[in-house]
């Protein structure tokens, strides 16, 4: 068994991109992401090994989980980010509310520390809160008025406690 595996991942190294990308939907059941030749390589290396010997058990796959939220590390285990937030950038301070009417609706979102608050919910951004409102994709900022030529929306600004 061992000697297929190593002749299977050898393979891959041969193989040209049309030729992984087939292997990928064999072996994920799916269509292969549009990443470098490596990044297959590498990932279709290790599901050729995760279905020979088997991959990581539930508990382990928990643990890990439960590490990266520990570190702050996002769902897709990216590292905490160090660099200013979107709401640093944009100049908005924690306790100023932001006022958008949209489709004959007041919608009022209060910039936190970390994210926003809008109807008693934590976002991350202002985007994840306008495609929240609105159903579609929208730049935060552009949506709020924040940012782009020529504002069409006129947003109202408040502060808290202050």
């Amino acid at each position: 068994m061992t000697d297929t595996i190593l002749k299977q991942l050898a393979e891959l190294e041969r193989m040209s991109g049309p030729e992984l990308k087939e292997r990928w939907r064999a072996l994920f059941g799916a269509v292969p992401p549009g990443y470098n030749r490596i990044f297959l390589v590498k990932r279709l290396s290790y599901r050729i090994q995760e279905l020979a010997y088997g991959g990581l058990s539930r508990q382990t796959r928990e643990r890990l989980n439960r590490l990266l939220d520990e570190e702050g590390y996002d769902e897709l285990g990216r590292p905490p980010q160090e660099k200013p937030t979107g709401r640093d950038r944009l100049g908005i301070v924690p306790g100023t509310a932001l006022i958008r009417h949209w489709d004959g609706q007041r919608h009022v979102v209060t910039a936190l520390e970390e994210g926003f608050e809008y109807c008693g919910r934590h976002f991350r951004s202002l985007s994840a809160v306008a495609r929240h409102i609105t159903g579609t994709s929208w730049s935060g900022p552009a949506f709020f008025g924040l940012k782009g030529k020529g504002r069409k929306t006129v947003v109202e600004r408040e502060r808290h406690g202050a």
